[in-house]
């Protein structure tokens, strides 16, 4: 014969296999909404950090072929007192490239939505609707 077991036994045991249910459902909610975006922001890192270092070293390789061929190319024209221009343009050329990029990152997208940011903060501090207001101020 096998245990004998009351009605509340089984109230129990379905409010623990809900409780049981409801932890793992938290646990995998939270894995979800936190470990896959971090996953993917790995990847969009990895990504990012690997293109710019392959751009880096392909700008680094033309600059150096600009050099060699300034050097090679110019004949008489760029060597004894003026050995120095080469790299002088070079140098300007790289430090050019390195502004522009660094303009491009500070006035990236968000800059060109400010003023669109900035109106709905207008309308925001000012709830009458545009239908409600006058030209003169009164009704």
């Amino acid at each position: 014969m096998g245990p004998l077991r009351s009605s509340s036994d089984e109230g129990l045991g379905g409010l623990r296999h809900a409780g049981d249910d409801a932890v793992k459902l938290t646990i995998d909610y939270l894995k979800q909404e936190t470990l896959e975006p971090l996953k993917g922001l790995g990847r969009f890192l990895a990504w990012g950090v690997a293109g710019s270092l392959a751009l880096a070293i392909g700008f680094l390789l033309l600059l150096v072929g600009l050099l060699r061929l300034l050097q090679q190319e110019t004949g008489t024209a760029l060597r004894g007192s003026w050995s120095w221009a080469p790299y002088a343009v070079v140098v300007a050329l790289g430090l050019s490239v390195v502004g522009v990029a660094a303009w491009r990152i500070t006035a990236g997208p968000a800059r060109r939505k400010l003023p669109a940011v900035k109106a709905h903060r207008d309308e925001l501090a000012d709830p009458t609707p545009d239908a409600t207001r006058t030209k003169g101020g009164s009704s």
